[in-house]
């Protein structure tokens, strides 16, 4: 399967932002527990971050993402990019 990132960045207050971290890490979780292979975090310098997955397409690929609670909750705006891996 194709992999697919969504870098990311905080658009709201940082205790409106944290209300939705723990539904965004089950999201993940379960996106893992789906064969996506997800990991997700956030970048040292605060602000912003970056999921990284696999989908079979980049259509599935926007319809996981629009599932994410941040994204579902006005937390950020993203894009989303297929990654082609060159060495693995």
């Amino acid at each position: 399967m194709p992999w697919f990132v969504k870098i990311e960045e905080g658009i709201v207050d940082k205790s409106t932002f944290d209300q939705y971290v723990p539904a965004h890490k089950a999201y993940v979780q379960d996106l893992i527990e789906k064969g996506h292979k997800a990991r997700t975090g956030y970048w040292a310098r605060r602000g912003g971050g970056m999921l990284l997955f696999e989908a079979a397409s980049k259509e599935e690929a926007h319809a996981l993402v629009a599932q994410d609670p941040l994204v579902k909750n006005g937390c950020v705006k993203y894009d989303i990019y297929e990654w082609c891996v060159v060495v693995e």
